[in-house]
């Protein structure tokens, strides 16, 4: 089956990885940028088309009329869209005659929209999914193909979720590769009435608020820790990332939120709104004091 392929991440060169070994699939082309400030996991796919002799098409996000152009040379039968921030045009989603297959690491038709491993952590959800469908002018809104949930352990944060579902998600492809080479891939129509959009999410977002639970901030800082941006309070006038905590009970109920109970081997126990939590993996040069104030 010959594939198109379009991607800028790091699960967009595990995904092509797989599909140069797949038998039953030819990449005919692969589009790609050569940088981006929008995917704090970016991955330039030129080099590992070019190892593997695939023609490469570097776009800059706003090039679609060239882009469906240089995809329909190609002949592909599907498009995969695997990693890319930016909706297709009309023109782009009708270049293959199985259509363009898209993922969303959620479990459609729930939680469609942006960002959706930061806002399961953020939200405290204990379950997401990895979900392939075919995409269409709307935003996450097509024909669900394959779709597998995925738990979300207490201890996952951003990094080890990302990697959790691009373990899940290449098994997937590889299957789903197979239906649609086939011809007998399923699909299942979502129904909107269920569907919710989260939003983009903004730098303040990330700000940490003393007053939240230990819970709220430990889902802030695990939703935003590495590869992405990082959780942050403010500090002897600077912005202080916050990479990893954990709650812990206190007994300090009339202590002020912000306060830094304890200072301990690099680590900081800091009253917060219920409980407290302990600051394990942060960049506060110096340190604050014992009694002092986040």
């Amino acid at each position: 089956m010959r594939i198109a392929f379009i991607g800028c991440v790091e699960f967009s060169a595990a995904a092509l990885t797989m599909l140069l070994d797949h038998p039953q699939a030819q990449v005919v082309g692969v589009v790609t940028r050569s940088q981006s400030n929008l995917n704090a996991d970016f991955r330039d796919l030129s080099p590992l088309a070019e190892r593997a002799g695939c023609p490469v098409f570097l776009s800059d996000g706003r090039d679609q009329d060239q882009m469906a152009a240089w995809l329909r040379e190609r002949k592909p039968e599907v498009v995969y869209c695997l990693g890319w921030s930016k909706l297709l045009s009309a023109d782009v989603l009708a270049v293959a005659p199985k259509g363009v297959v898209g993922y969303h690491p959620a479990a459609l038709p729930y939680n469609r929209g942006r960002h959706p491993i930061i806002w399961a952590l953020a939200l405290g959800l204990e379950q997401t999914a990895s979900t392939f469908f075919l995409m269409d002018e709307s935003a996450d809104s097509g024909d669900i193909l394959s779709q597998q949930a995925v738990a979300i352990a207490a201890e996952d944060d951003a990094g080890s979720l990302y990697h959790k579902l691009i373990d899940t998600a290449l098994p997937q492809l590889r299957q789903l590769t197979t239906a649609l080479a086939n011809g007998n891939a399923e699909r299942i129509p979502q129904d909107p009435s269920q569907a919710n959009y989260w939003r983009k999410r903004c730098a303040a977002d990330g700000r940490i608020d003393w007053r939240m639970s230990a819970q709220g901030i430990h889902n802030l800082v695990r939703a935003l820790a590495r590869p992405y941006p990082g959780a942050h309070c403010d500090y002897a006038g600077r912005e202080v990332k916050l990479w990893r905590v954990r709650p812990v009970a206190t007994a300090a109920v009339n202590l002020e939120p912000g306060k830094v109970l304890q200072v301990n081997d690099g680590r900081l126990l800091v009253k917060c709104g219920a409980a407290a939590v302990e600051v394990i993996e942060h960049e506060f040069d110096p340190l604050p004091r014992e009694g002092s104030y986040l």
